[in-house]
């Protein structure tokens, strides 16, 4: 049994890069004994061990929470002792640690708070309330630290009954002592206005108290606060304007307390303004003049930034109101709004060119990834732009005048006044642009602007002018010009633009090749009613320069981290590869080459998931590609990487190389399964492997592709059995049973029925099992589809799933049918899906003798379950998996431990039943085949058990 000591140093060990993964494994072990969440709770709040220690200690028991508090039923993974000790114990440690563990053991806090508050932790807001007190700062910030990483969740959920019923338990308890406590710390910091020490703490308090204003107030207004609203604006009025030289810092980066604190008031004036202002409409303009003049009295300094951006989205809020936005109206105040907030806010700052230099991949996520929310830039333009919503033409003629300035400005001295530019291209673009998306840019543009012209005029000649001849702000602000407005543009433009962004990858500039590779992969990404703008023509006289710069720009990070830091680089190696398709073919071996060697560093250290994802994007946009002509030399270059990856146990790359070698196996389908492949099969079924979610669907799908091309080989070595054992396990949870139902369906389609019939009953029990004890949609849909897929084989037959059913229990499917299978049919809703039962119930209805016998009575709602699936059917559509992959919006991928899906091994939908064109022709062409076979009893059953539009649909059917 491990002690805390043990556990420290397993931590210490955990911090040593070269013994990390060792470390991990040892405390992965332990984990599972009695009282390890304890323990290393602790170590956490214990001062005998160093800090490093404690926070290592806070952030593996956050994820220890994490993985162990319950499973995907909510039951408690942990022993009870466990989980009550834990709940028991969590709140008065997290109170009485450093603030940087309370980060963490609040998250903790959180995840045990989504599973069991309130229902099985109701005493958890008394506790907090009780640990209230009237002047202990410490314990103060500690209690209102738990409650905003509890009551934060709120924030972005939508409205329901079992919501309001938890904010509401909470509002019973908490508001009265935390409003009482946010009257105490006002008069406290009013009496401490000289005590530097006292003051950093309140104000703590009140930064945390605004955070939980917010958390209360998120999905509907407290009653505690609408009846005391007016006192509560009122102390936050105070604490917009409240200014104490104490609280100054000399840092001009961080933010300190107080700008913390006004920051987080403009947040929660920002939700009343929109949320409620029926109650909060007297206060607002009160509130708006006073941000008006803060915002006039804060300089350039990063330390006021996020303050600054959350005035001005308050002030943007402010304008959304018609009414409130008359008071922008003149042409006198709009030019106030212009030179004293907007232009300030959108002027490029020291920072913002030390950033570009000196962190320059930070300063291209800012810019383009939306990460800028925070930034004023962004800011600025949000409120211009609403403003420019209420009055366009006078907002555009006011900005107008200061875009010519600044650009008349720039001509007369383009070395010295290259910002003056800068600045009017920003501008420009802030109120030319009426609406974007990520994947077109701007789609509506202000109609008293011409984009065309103002680029022909003043931005076309900075892309084409040399390197030296512009600074590289403005070489990035063209580059970034052409991505912004791209739909506004031409083909021919943008085609004309293809050799001068080639050219800029040449620079020596980190933004401007980064944003040159982000504008090609986005005008490649293009298309119209969804056919693509460039085809394979139009880049493959590029490509090869293109990737080659790519390639260098990627491979000159050095360590695998400053590789895989690029992932815009990578991203457009990805689009390059998808748009060229086929001709990538003479490419193939030189792109191969690179990516390899690139794979096999980022191997060492996984940093980047995104790159990676890219990166396994191109392999798999080459094996797409070039596969089908190239399998064997492409599965000899391959073998070797892809084994040295399964081999070291890179986790994070793990999912990713079974899906590309599920697609090479399917470029040769025709092929015997090679040797390679053969002896993997022994290793791909260890149970151990099918531990990982994020692992279960590539393993799925490789598992199919090898059985498609070795069923006999399986058969051979007798490893039906384990793969049995699988499917048992990933029906057993609700996370993998989809994936369940593609292995078994797989297994009856590459295997003789002789071979399943063995495991038939067992496979039909652990259905059964799991459909009565715990049914969800996604199980009883999976069950529905291998009924009818089991149905409709010509192999099988209806009858062969009956009998193994009732195999499992005398006269069970009578009761099955009635009430799973017949109802969720219409669930049914892919083409694929309502097509197998389409034929699987036409089998049924009409060469079944259960149906004919112990279960007739089914019959006439089996016949009405089928005309609604042919008059109600969508159109069965070809699925092809590279249809839109041009423009495919990669960034819809979540990364992480979970399952990342490549688009590029995306598989089609399977037509299992490809002989069934017409499925009408089809139904009556097989209900007449029966009549015959049956001498008409079919004809019979259609007659006596079948009446009205029913009847005269299945007769039209067979008169066809």
């Amino acid at each position: 049994m491990a002690d805390i000591q043990e556990i420290g140093r397993l931590l210490d060990t955990s911090l040593i890069p070269a013994q990390n993964k060792q470390a991990e494994q040892q405390l992965r072990s332990i984990e599972v004994q009695p009282a390890f969440a304890l323990k290393l709770l602790q170590l956490v709040a214990s001062d005998a061990f160093a800090m490093n220690t404690r926070l290592a200690g806070a952030l593996y028991f956050k994820n220890f929470i994490g993985r162990n508090w319950t499973d995907e039923e909510g039951r408690y993974k942990l022993r009870q002792d466990d989980v009550t000790a834990i709940k028991r114990e969590i709140i008065g440690l997290m109170i009485a640690v450093p603030m940087n563990l309370q980060v963490q053991l609040g998250e903790a806090t959180s995840i045990i708070a989504e599973s069991d508050f309130f229902e099985r932790w109701d005493t958890l807001v008394d506790d907090l309330v009780s640990r209230l007190t009237p002047d202990n700062t410490k314990v103060n910030n500690g209690v209102l630290q738990v409650a905003h990483a509890i009551f934060k969740r709120w924030r972005p959920l939508f409205r329901s009954d079992e919501l309001f019923t938890e904010i509401n338990h909470v509002l019973e308890r908490f508001t009265s002592p935390f409003l009482k406590l946010f009257e105490t710390t006002d008069a406290l910091i009013t009496q401490n206005a000289n005590n530097k020490a006292a003051l950093k703490e309140l104000f703590q308090t009140l930064n945390l108290i605004v955070k939980l204003s917010f958390d209360l107030n998120c999905q509907d207004l407290a009653p505690a606060f609408e009846e005391n609203l007016s006192t509560i604006m009122g102390i936050f009025h105070k604490y917009l304007t409240y200014s104490n030289p104490l609280l100054e810092t000399d840092d001009e980066d961080e933010a300190g307390a107080l700008e913390r604190t006004k920051s987080g008031i403009c947040e929660l004036l920002q939700l009343f303004a929109g949320k409620y202002e029926d109650v909060f409409d007297t206060m607002l303009q009160n509130f708006a003049n006073s941000t008006w003049t803060l915002l006039t009295e804060l300089g350039p300094a990063p330390k006021y930034d996020i303050l600054v951006s959350n005035a001005l989205h308050f002030l943007t809020a402010v304008a959304r109101s018609v009414r409130h936005a008359e008071n922008f109206k003149s042409e006198a105040v709009l030019k106030q709004v212009v030179e004293k907030i907007i232009l300030p806010n959108m002027a490029l700052r020291e920072s913002d060119e030390e950033l570009f230099e000196d962190d320059p991949i930070e300063f291209i996520r800012r810019d383009l990834e939306g990460s800028d929310s925070d930034t004023r830039r962004r800011a600025a333009t949000d409120f211009l732009r609403q403003l420019l919503e209420h009055f366009d033409k006078d907002v555009t003629k006011v900005v107008w005048q200061y875009i010519t300035h600044y650009l008349a400005q720039y001509s007369a001295n383009p070395a010295e006044n290259w910002r003056s530019k800068d600045t009017a291209l920003y501008l420009f673009s802030s109120i030319a642009a009426k609406g974007s998306t990520e994947r077109k840019g701007v789609v509506h543009t202000n109609l008293h602007l011409d984009v065309v012209q103002f680029f022909q005029n003043n931005v076309a000649a900075d892309l084409v002018a040399s390197a030296d001849a512009v600074h590289p702000l403005l070489k990035v602000d063209a580059i970034k010009y052409l991505y912004t407005f791209r739909s506004q543009l031409t083909k021919a433009h943008l085609s004309e633009s293809f050799p001068l962004l080639a050219g800029h990858l040449s620079s020596k500039n980190y933004v401007v090749y980064t944003y040159t590779a982000i504008t090609i992969d986005r005008l490649l990404a293009m298309s119209s009613e969804g056919v693509p703008m460039f085809s394979s023509q139009d880049v493959n006289p590029h490509a090869k320069d293109i990737l080659s710069h790519l390639f260098r720009l990627i491979e000159q990070g050095g360590t695998p981290e400053k590789i895989a830091e690029n992932e815009f680089l990578m991203r457009c190696v990805m689009r390059i590869l998808i748009v060229s398709r086929d001709a990538t073919g003479p490419l193939a071996q030189f792109v191969l080459g690179e990516l390899l060697k690139i794979t096999g560093e980022i191997s060492k250290n996984p940093s980047n998931p995104r790159f990676n994802h890219y990166n396994f994007e191109s392999l798999g946009a080459i094996i797409r590609f070039a596969g089908p002509a190239n399998a064997e030399a492409l599965e000899a270059a391959l073998h070797d990487p892809f084994m040295s990856i399964l081999g070291n146990e890179v986790i994070e790359f793990i999912p990713y190389v079974f899906q590309l070698l599920a697609l090479l196996l399917e470029s040769n389908a025709q092929a015997p399964l090679p040797q390679k492949y053969r002896d993997l099969i022994g290793p791909l079924l260890t149970p151990s492997l099918w531990e990982s979610r994020g692992n279960v669907p590539a393993l799925v799908r490789l598992l199919q592709s090898i059985m498609a091309r070795g069923a006999p080989v399986i058969m051979e070595n007798n490893q039906l059995t384990p793969i049995l054992g699988i499917f048992q396990k990933l029906v057993s949870s609700k996370i993998t049973e989809l994936h369940a139902f593609d292995l078994l369906e797989s297994l009856f389609t590459y295997f003789p029925v002789t071979a399943m019939q063995p495991y038939v009953k067992d496979m039909f029990i652990i259905l059964l099992t799991r459909l009565n004890s715990s049914k969800t949609a996604t199980l009883a849909e999976g069950f529905v589809r291998l009924f009818y897929f089991l149905s409709g084989k010509e192999e099988i037959g209806p009858d062969f799933v009956i009998q193994a059913i009732d195999s499992v229990q005398a006269n069970i499917f009578g009761q099955l049918y009635t009430a799973i299978v017949l109802p969720d049919t219409q669930k049914l809703t892919r083409p694929a899906d309502r097509k197998v039962a389409v034929v699987g119930l036409t089998k049924l209805i009409s060469f079944s003798e259960g149906l004919s016998g112990a279960y007739s009575k089914a019959w006439p709602n089996s016949v009405m379950a089928l005309l609604k699936l042919l008059e109600l059917a969508p159109v069965l559509t070809k699925d092809d998996p590279l249809e839109n992959l041009q423009a495919a919006d990669i960034d819809d991928v979540s990364f992480g431990a979970t399952f990342a899906r490549l688009n590029t091994c995306k598989k089609a939908v399977t037509d299992t039943f490809p002989e069934v064109q017409d499925s009408r022709k089809y139904v009556g062409a097989k209900l007449n085949e029966a009549n015959s076979a049956t001498n008409g009893r079919i004809g019979t059953r259609i007659e006596r058990e079948l009446s009205g539009e029913a009847k005269d649909l299945v007769q039209k059917y067979m008169q066809a």
